[in-house]
């Protein structure tokens, strides 16, 4: 889909703005997250899975209008590209492409989905003593029950995806000597300079899509 192998390189934009600050929100987001979680600050708790949920939100919709490589049509690819991939991992050559390869792109997925469920049972659960997901009130004792398991165990699925991520940004960075975090800061890669350049969406499009996003969340949440 974008496999690309040529020589002559130029730098390019790859990653717009709008995915680089989604992509680093969600991280100090998830990351506070746990830790208002954990200290018990159960109101700042709930706001930060408000924004993540406004953020996975954007996400989704940015996955289908936004940028050339932010599309998931441009990342997620058939089984043989899959297959071929996986067969190159041993090399220490990486096998070059200009947005996510076939099993990023699997594992960006996994872990809007998994992020999405976490956001989402949120606003359903309870702590059975003090505090209660702002939508508590619309379902029964015994599916907050359950919604409030699933929020807790999806959290170790969600631990388990981000290890494996940070495992592959470490296998590219020592092993095949290609560093995945610099394109995510600069936006940049260097990509054959007789290619099309990739396409970039509107930033007012994105804030858009973002106010449309948090929006929602908040005509939710206070239901």
């Amino acid at each position: 889909m974008n496999d690309t192998s040529k020589n002559d390189t130029l730098p390019t934009l790859v990653w717009d703005l709008p995915v680089r600050l989604f992509h680093w929100l969600l991280v100090l987001l998830i990351g506070f997250s746990w830790l208002s979680g954990e200290m018990e600050w159960m109101d700042w708790h709930f706001y930060s899975g408000y924004a993540v949920l406004a953020l996975i939100l954007f996400r989704i919709l940015w996955g289908f209008v936004g940028s050339t490589h932010a599309r998931f049509g441009d990342f997620l690819y058939g089984p043989a590209a899959l297959f071929d991939y996986l067969r190159s991992l041993p090399s220490r050559t990486a096998k070059k492409f200009a947005g996510h390869n076939p099993l990023g792109g699997i594992s960006v997925v996994l872990i809007l989905l998994c992020v999405l469920l976490q956001a989402s049972t949120g606003l359903f659960a309870n702590d059975d003593v003090l505090y209660e997901g702002p939508l508590y009130k619309h379902v029964s004792k015994e599916l907050s029950d359950f919604m409030t398991t699933v929020h807790k165990w999806n959290f170790e699925v969600l631990l388990v995806l981000a290890g494996v991520h940070i495992a592959a940004i470490l296998y590219y960075l020592f092993w095949k000597s290609e560093n995945l975090v610099k394109p995510m800061l600069n936006g940049l890669k260097r990509l054959p300079a007789a290619g099309a350049p990739p396409k970039t969406a509107s930033l007012w499009l994105a804030l858009l899509l973002f106010g449309f996003s948090a929006a929602a969340v908040w005509l939710a949440v206070t239901r």
